[in-house]
């Protein structure tokens, strides 16, 4: 080997190893942060695969928004890429703990493959592309939000992945509302692309963790209210812990009474009863006299809509059947609504609840 070809040989493993070992580091600046070229770019920068710290990587270490830079109007879809990138700081900052708390032994331990701590860091890295892809869709007339203070209900690595795997399969679900929302085609196409690797995240939990078949039928469930999904992660949101400069959060925002089904269900895989229960007691919903509600179920590329007796609630409960044409894979969407197929968002009056069908156990556990 000459000495040309050494030389480089040499700078390229050196770069791909400072890379792979530490994040981006200089003195955190939120304000860099509004020049796109700036640190490492997902897609040409190993650090969004490789890296395999504990400590944040780039650019998920600086937290705060990054102010408008420019004067002028919102980008068209700039209101899009706001509420995606609130949500991003969501499941990075769930990614990120479970890398800070773990180890893999942790995972060994818990009867899981030896690879699994591994492949967290590396759905963790991706995690950070996506927050900084989202920041660069954002125009320089708009506030990036920054992140918030969160909590998650996970104790231990089973309670983790569980988890994990709704947050995947949700993503799944409410990209396919976003492309909905976005009107620039280039919007589309990113959207979309970052869709292909939710999953491919979800696949692997499935495959490896759960051992049962990653496939979904024909299509994912497409919901096209985007924003009804993203509001369930507020409740992993601290309360008044998100920055001042941030927008509402998911904006906007119908804050819909929440419900799940009642403790004594069986069963969620379809053709089987559940009772709708209302879970917060301070955000009820308002029946109304002469009124016909349903239940509307979204899966696949199409929603069946079941009437609701709701004469008696709160007195009765309310009870409804999965429509049982639907498969048991994938995830079904359920909402109340006061017209058949929920043509409009504001026919949508509760929910919604989101029913993981594979594996059969883990839906119902993770309600």
């Amino acid at each position: 080997m000459n000495l040309l070809k050494a030389f480089l040989l040499s700078a390229f493993l050196h770069s791909t190893a400072n890379t792979a070992s530490i994040p981006f580091d200089h003195k955190p600046n939120d304000q860099q942060l509004a020049n796109p070229n700036h640190g490492p770019v997902p897609g040409q920068d190993p650090l969004y695969s490789s890296y395999r710290g504990k400590a944040p990587p780039f650019p998920a270490y600086i937290t705060d928004p990054i102010k408008p830079t420019a004067d002028g109007p919102p980008g068209i879809d700039d209101l899009v890429w706001q509420n995606l990138l609130s949500a991003e700081w969501v499941i990075f900052s769930f990614y990120q703990k479970a890398v800070e708390m773990f180890n893999a032994t942790a995972f060994v331990k818990a009867g899981y493959p030896n690879t699994t701590y591994d492949r967290i860091q590396e759905i963790r890295d991706n995690e950070a592309g996506h927050l900084r892809i989202f920041q660069n869709e954002i125009t320089a007339t708009s506030v990036k939000p920054g992140a918030c203070k969160y909590s998650f209900p996970f104790d231990g690595p089973a309670s983790f992945l569980a988890l994990a795997t709704v947050i995947e399969i949700s993503s799944m679900t409410f990209l396919t509302g976003l492309v909905q929302m976005a009107k620039l085609p280039a919007a589309h196409g990113v959207m979309v692309a970052i869709a292909s690797t939710e999953t491919r995240h979800e696949t692997w939990t499935l495959l490896e963790i759960w051992k049962t078949s990653p496939f979904a039928g024909p299509s994912d469930t497409v919901f096209p209210y985007a924003n009804q999904i993203l509001d369930l992660t507020n409740a992993f949101i601290v309360p008044g812990s998100c920055p001042p400069e941030n927008p509402i959060y998911p904006s906007p925002r119908q804050n819909l009474p929440p419900f799940s089904p009642a403790g004594s269900t069986k069963s969620i895989e379809p053709g089987n009863n559940i009772v709708l229960n209302f879970t917060d007691p301070t955000n009820q919903p308002k029946f109304h006299r002469g009124v016909q509600y349903y239940a509307t179920f979204f899966h696949g590329p199409s929603n069946i809509s079941v009437p609701l007796d709701t004469t008696g609630w709160p007195h009765e409960d309310i009870k409804v059947r999965i429509p049982p044409q639907f498969e048991a894979r994938g995830i079904i969407v359920a909402v109340v609504t006061d017209k058949m197929g929920a043509s409009t968002l504001t026919t949508v009056k509760a929910g919604p609840l989101l029913l993981l069908e594979q594996p059969a156990g883990l839906g119902l556990m993770a309600l």
